[in-house]
């Protein structure tokens, strides 16, 4: 089951991770189903952690001239 999340882009999980908590909450979910789509929706929800956390770690490393440009990028930190 995470092996198909990990491949998944970010829009991609996050619209599955909204299907997830639609069917939690309409409460028409047996029981054991509802186990399997909490630990479904816990691992979309990592994933889409984990692609924020890259993402934003790529902003931060663009540099910027006086002018406001973008003039290249920089290491980040334990790269």
């Amino acid at each position: 089951m995470a092996d198909d999340i990990r491949d998944m882009s970010f829009e991609t999980a996050l619209a599955e991770l909204e299907n997830v908590v639609n069917q939690l909450d309409s409460g028409d979910v047996p029981l054991e189903n509802s186990i399997r789509l909490y630990e479904r929706g816990a691992a979309l929800k990592a994933h889409c952690d984990a692609k924020l956390k890259d993402a934003e770690e790529k902003v931060a490393q663009i540099t910027l001239d006086a002018k406001g440009q973008p003039t290249g990028t920089t290491p980040a930190e334990g790269m």
